[in-house]
């Protein structure tokens, strides 16, 4: 574990924390925390966290001070680098993990005068926002390439937790896979980890093993590229960062979480006393999902196809889910036309029609 940036420290900060009050009249920089699920150097989503964080201390200079603990874990010690950092005079903390939420409720009621973020959670309070990108529609772009690309017919894809939002990617790319290849087959493999790259690197051979000739990721390292890379003939995509480095094979695009604008934008709120809590989701349209570069490994007529979709993603004229789509149980999900609604995606347990394997409880 590694701390930058520690801040004013000491009793009297802690009173202040404690009692509500706020931070002292000579203290002038806005203090803003961040706690960090993985390591800021894994290369995929606590990476570009850090890149949001930066960018905050380069649009406002000597008017901000930063900090963050990195490779915490979700639990019982996230609540206590939270309060150390509410104790040293943050400001504002983001919490950059879906397993941080309980967390983030238990630690924002006792600081009711510092305002919290949780990233990709559904609780919230009057000092606690929580943000989160439509990464779907990213994965949606990654299922229209990798149909086209595969030619095994066998897409590996490694889950981290059986969460809504990670179904919810497994979902949106088979149903863009099955658009453009009728005959694709999905395999997945759940890891249990966030980051873990011995972990990432094992499911990508196990998939590779059962024939995958393409392998998604909702994990956040690089591991998958580099075990992809050793066998050959493999392709990837990055996960949250651009992962240009495996470029212009095995990742032949990405999707790029780009928290930078949000978390400038909160920080601005927070400066001039107009922060209220919210609850966002956004997507491609939006800028907060990005998709990366695709590469020339990729044909140029697939690559335009991806590209118009995302466009007509980002335009609004294309939903990841429009029906017809039935559920894997082979019941009406959605009927022809019809767009899934938030709350449904949201909580999203199911497989749609097609995949197979259970979902793990």
């Amino acid at each position: 574990m590694k701390r930058r940036t520690l801040l004013a420290s000491g009793a009297a900060a802690a009173a202040l924390g404690l009692t509500g009050l706020p931070v002292l009249a000579q203290d002038t920089k806005t203090k803003v925390g961040f706690i960090f699920v993985g390591p800021v150097g894994d290369g995929g989503w606590t990476y570009q966290h850090n890149e949001g964080r930066l960018a905050i201390e380069q649009e406002f200079g000597d008017s901000v001070e930063t900090m963050f603990v990195e490779s915490v874990p979700e639990g019982p010690d996230a609540v206590r680098v939270m309060t150390d950092m509410a104790l040293k005079g943050a400001n504002l903390i983001f919490t950059t993990s879906f397993g941080y939420m309980d967390q983030t409720v238990e630690v924002a009621s006792k600081f009711p005068n510092v305002k919290f973020e949780h990233a990709t959670g559904f609780k919230d309070a009057p000092n606690l926002a929580t943000y989160s990108a439509r990464f779907y529609e990213g994965r949606a772009v990654q299922g229209h390439i990798a149909g086209h690309m595969t030619t095994s017919n066998i897409i590996g894809y490694i889950g981290s937790f059986p969460i809504p939002e990670v179904i919810r990617g497994i979902n949106s790319s088979y149903l863009a896979a099955k658009a453009v290849n009728p005959d694709v087959q999905f395999k997945i493999v759940w890891a249990y980890t966030w980051f873990d790259p011995a972990k990432e690197a094992e499911a990508a051979n196990v998939l590779i093993e059962q024939g995958a000739d393409v392998i998604l990721q909702h994990t956040d390292s690089t591991a998958p590229q580099a075990a992809a890379q050793a066998k050959g003939n493999v392709i990837t995509f990055g996960q949250a960062s651009d992962m240009a480095e495996y470029a212009p094979s095995p990742r032949v695009s990405s999707i790029i979480d780009n928290w930078a604008p949000y978390y400038i934008d909160r920080t601005r709120a927070v400066m001039d006393g107009t922060w209220e809590t919210h609850q966002v989701w956004e997507g491609i349209g939006d800028g907060m999902v990005k998709i990366g570069e695709i590469s020339d490994a990729v044909p140029a007529e697939v690559k335009a196809s991806a590209e118009a979709l995302r466009d007509s993603i980002a335009a609004g004229e294309t939903h990841p889910f429009t029906g017809p789509v039935n559920k894997q149980d082979g019941s009406v999900w959605l009927a022809e036309g019809e767009k899934a609604d938030d709350g449904t995606l949201l909580g999203m347990n199911f497989y749609v029609e097609g995949i197979e394997g259970d979902i793990p409880s």
